[in-house]
């Protein structure tokens, strides 16, 4: 993230208290960092707490501010629940930032149901274990409140191969648009972005093991290029800042009109061979297991 090329003033979200999940990496760091850089005090969670630790360090050393690191699975509403209180002892916050999530490519097929908990008990599960913990708070004190999920154009026409997080982000959309409703009277908002593609280290690997995904991304977009990371900051800031209290309920892409020109999806992975999806799975396995040994260290 390009700080020069944040489009609002410094001091903007003097005095917001946000909570971003999955905030040590990728996007959710992306977004941290632009809050910070604003004015706002940041809470980032996930479950690598080392990982968390050197990213607050990374973002306070750049910006100052204040960014504590609180490591939670929130896959469980019992961990969530501990971790919300504990956020709650250094004051209500005034937004939270749903970005936490899971995804491979698979074929369906070859799905085990293991393999779907592992993203539903993510996506879909822990989102909404999160909005009500955080919600129900807002509510006892009569806070206002603002909810920005990250979901994915997908949530409009389905994407093959990635079925299980289809299904999640469709139903967090879904969740968004009928708590904007029930609980518009308290003054908590929800919206959504839905990004194309903004490559990460995670989602490359996963979503694109063993790389060239992303080159054949650009050449079909009709922008002929992938998001810059400031480009989903503005948005989210313009979401989650003052000033645009009356947005809600809405879902809102940022993909170059990728969406609209190919379905921003992988159906065109239909093309591939039972060679090519051997390939992937003992590439996303060897990252997987990678990742279980980092969490154990």
């Amino acid at each position: 993230m390009d700080p020069a090329k944040l489009m609002f003033r410094d001091g903007l979200m003097t005095g917001e208290r946000i909570l971003v999940t999955g905030g040590g990496t990728g996007l959710g760091k992306e977004m941290a960092e632009a809050f910070l850089k604003l004015g706002a005090e940041v809470i980032i969670m996930g479950r690598r707490g080392k990982v968390l630790e050197e990213t607050a360090a990374e973002l306070t050393g750049r910006h100052g501010g204040t960014v504590i690191p609180l490591a939670c699975d929130i896959r469980s509403a019992e961990a969530i629940a501990e971790a919300v209180g504990a956020v709650w002892e250094g004051g209500a916050l005034t937004g939270l930032v749903n970005n936490a999530a899971g995804n491979f490519i698979s074929r369906t097929q070859d799905l085990s149901p293991r393999g779907f908990d592992a993203i539903a008990n993510i996506v879909f599960r822990g989102t909404f274990y999160m909005t009500l913990e955080v919600g129900k708070r807002w509510i006892a004190e009569g806070r206002p409140g603002n909810v920005v999920n990250i979901l994915t154009t997908w949530v409009w026409n389905g994407s093959p191969f990635v079925v299980p997080s289809a299904m999640s982000k469709s139903g967090v959309r879904a969740m968004a648009e009928s708590l904007a409703v029930e609980w518009g009277r308290y003054g908590i908002r929800f919206n959504n972005i839905a990004p194309g593609p903004f490559p990460t280290e995670g989602m490359s690997k996963r979503l694109s093991p063993g790389g060239g995904m992303e080159n054949a991304e650009r050449s079909a977009n009709p922008l002929g290029r992938v998001g810059e990371m400031t480009e989903l900051c503005n948005l989210a800031i313009f979401l989650m800042g003052p000033g645009a209290h009356y947005v809600n309920g809405q879902t809102i892409a940022i993909d170059g009109a990728m969406y609209q020109a190919t379905g921003g999806n992988f159906s065109g992975l239909r093309a591939w061979t039972d060679e090519q999806w051997d390939m992937a799975k003992a590439m996303i396995k060897a990252t997987n297991d990678k990742d279980k040994a980092a969490r154990t260290v």
